[in-house]
């Protein structure tokens, strides 16, 4: 593997060495060590758990750092994470992707409290229509993971999550008001409390922009036109929960994101738009039955809809996905834990367009075991999905950490991961030429990876590296000579990457620092694929005098190609973004908080004639009591 490094990225190398760190838990590094330190999560291994015992290459972005971003979508701030790069169609409206660890969308299971929402019918996830605002913490785990949730975890799992946890505290209100650049206004009211044995957390938002042009001339006159693309965003957010006696509860958690964004379809056209909906919601029941076995079970309904609206035609896409899940979880003894896991899913897609096939259902049986002896740990996991339509898919996982002292650890892992076709790729009817393939065969992936980290209270340092072999990948768009399109699995890919990440912190000062090596190869062509980049490099900093913060983040990404053939005409040149933040304090309960993105005012694409947001301003009035 070759990577090409400039001066910038020399400097960055050396950085690391210095131990550089994060400043507070306010800040946007996504691995703070502050934050770490009380963080339940339940991602790695699909039990609750520290944080500071979870093996792998995981991280948290904080309900603190999602209020405190600057961020104007879940698309913007993921891409600033480690290992995840990010495309959108024009500003936040539009529709949007995340590569993790340079697997695809599609290849990335996203959910919402622990319920998948990846379209069945597409693939995609409507991220433009979720509100940082309204998310408690977002949970990422890193390396494929099928065979914790099935299908599309291959690249990793992106887990939102909407309620805190359910230890007593008074009520909390909270909320925000503020305005900024393309007349954007963004305003926010929640609140949250436990106490009696009840705990509720709801919050709303609501967004609205001019926005700005999302495309240019190179598209061509049947997509580009020089308007501004403004947009409307409502997200609501809540969880009810009771817990009758320890380890005994039934809580109530829901979801639904609404963005109504202006698109372009050409200079005769002024009229386009979509409309998105993410919509979900789910019922939990976990009961400590014995001293060593707890039963969880789950029924959760997500819903998502396009609905585009233009002069040529309008076309609705939707689907639905009902889950049912009964997780049973031994401790053994104080050394070993079991996990059983019964799921279905079934799924079904409607619209304008009438497919050959709208349902499907998977079954699955999952085994997940984690043993701690001393300082040896161990995590295994096999599972079995029985997908309508085709044969029983087995994927696998076994991971080993060792502590080397009490700061040093280092662990190997080995995984496998699939996914199966969307309906567009099965049954598209025939349309301009194009048909889909219902002979398709999943696509599916191995990956090793290696990883060491060094924790302190105010340092860490951490270093992955990773490959993922992946088969049989489906191009949506084969031509034969006759013009004749479909989708076919046609590519096999190879995907290397090293990580680096530190931060430490200096009495008010924190610094932190990043460097992504990837490369993304077709390994029938040896061409780059599509959107990634080999190179992301992270460096930010801030400090805290009395009761103001002054901080700036920089993210540098180098180029990439956005068609299979690498391309001149289709080069997305390299990039750097700075973002300047401060706020000040003028109660424990109120804060004022300006944020300026993109100060240097770069122009950039992260898709081919699709522009993205210059320098813009947001001014926030933040409060909680």
């Amino acid at each position: 593997m070759t990577f090409s490094l400039n001066p910038m990225a020399l400097a960055l190398a050396v950085l690391p060495a210095t131990v550089m760190a994060q400043s507070s838990p306010t800040a946007l590094s996504p691995d703070t060590p502050f934050a770490r330190l009380d963080t339940i999560i339940a991602t790695p291994a699909r039990v609750s758990q520290p944080l500071s015992d979870v093996y792998g290459d995981v991280s948290v972005i904080t309900n603190d750092m999602l209020r405190n971003s600057g961020a104007q979508s879940l698309t913007q701030l993921l891409g600033r994470q480690p290992q995840i790069q990010t495309y959108q169609l024009g500003g936040p409206q539009t529709l949007s992707g995340i590569f993790v660890r340079g697997a695809s969308p599609q290849q990335t299971l996203v959910m919402v409290d622990g319920q998948r929402i990846n379209d069945p019918a597409t693939g995609s996830t409507y991220l433009s229509a979720m509100d940082p605002a309204t998310i408690e913490r977002v949970e990422i785990l890193r390396g494929a993971a099928s065979s914790l949730y099935g299908s599309d975890a291959m690249g990793g799992v992106v887990n939102i999550i909407t309620r805190s946890n359910e230890q007593d505290r008074p009520l909390s209100v909270f909320g925000n008001i503020g305005m900024g650049t393309h007349s954007l206004f963004k305003a926010g009211l929640g609140l949250s409390g436990a106490s009696n044995g009840w705990d509720y957390r709801i919050a709303g938002s609501y967004a609205s922009s001019d926005g700005f042009n999302a495309t240019r001339e190179k598209l061509g006159t049947f997509t580009y036109n020089p308007d501004h693309d403004g947009y409307e965003q409502a997200s609501v957010s809540g969880a009810l929960g009771y817990t009758w006696k320890p380890g005994n509860r039934l809580g109530v958690s829901f979801y639904n994101g609404y963005t109504h964004g202006d698109f372009d379809s050409g200079a005769y056209d002024t009229n386009t738009f979509g409309i998105m909906r993410q919509q979900s919601v789910a019922v939990t029941s976990n009961n400590q039955l014995t001293r060593w076995w707890e039963s969880v079970l789950q029924v959760s309904v997500n819903r998502n809809v396009y609905d585009s609206r233009a002069s040529y035609g309008d076309s609705v896409l939707g689907s639905i996905q009902r889950t049912y899940s009964w997780q049973n979880n031994f401790t053994l003894n104080r050394q070993n834990r079991l996990s059983l896991i019964l799921e279905r899913k079934d799924e079904s897609i409607f619209g304008t367009t009438t497919y050959e096939q709208d349902k499907r259902h998977t079954n699955a049986v999952g085994l997940i075991y984690r043993g701690d002896f001393d300082r040896h740990h161990i995590q295994a996991s096999v599972r079995n999905d029985n997908v309508s339509g085709y044969e029983s898919k087995t994927t696998g996982s076994l991971s080993y950490d060792f502590d080397i002292t009490e700061q040093w650890s280092a662990g190997l892992a080995g995984n496998t991961g699939y996914r199966v076709p969307t309906f567009a790729d099965l049954y598209t009817p025939l349309s301009f030429g194009y048909q889909g393939n219902p002979n398709l065969k999943p696509e599916t992936s191995r990956n090793i990876e290696l990883r060491t980290s060094w924790k302190t209270d105010s340092t860490s340092l951490s270093v992955n590296a990773w490959q993922t072999r992946y088969r049989d990948l489906i191009d949506g768009y084969v031509c034969d000579q006759m013009s004749n399109c479909t989708a076919e699995n046609v590519d096999r890919a190879t995907i290397r990457g090293i990580s680096i990440n530190a931060e430490h912190q200096f009495d008010n000062t924190g610094v932190y620092a990043g460097a992504d090596f990837m490369n993304p190869k077709d390994r029938e062509t040896g061409k780059l694929l599509i959107r990634r980049a080999r190179q992301v490099y992270r460096i930010g900093a801030d400090h805290t005098f009395g009761r103001a913060t002054v901080g700036a983040d920089f993210v540098h990404t180098g180029r990439r190609y956005d068609d299979k053939d690498n391309t001149r005409e289709k080069r997305l040149g390299s990039f750097g973004v700075l973002n300047l933040r401060a706020s000040y304090a003028f109660s424990k309960n109120v804060e004022a908080q300006v944020y300026w993105n993109n100060a240097l005012n770069k122009k950039y694409e992260t898709s081919y004639g699709y522009n993205s947001a210059g320098s813009n301003v947001f001014l926030n009035l933040a409060f909680r009591m």
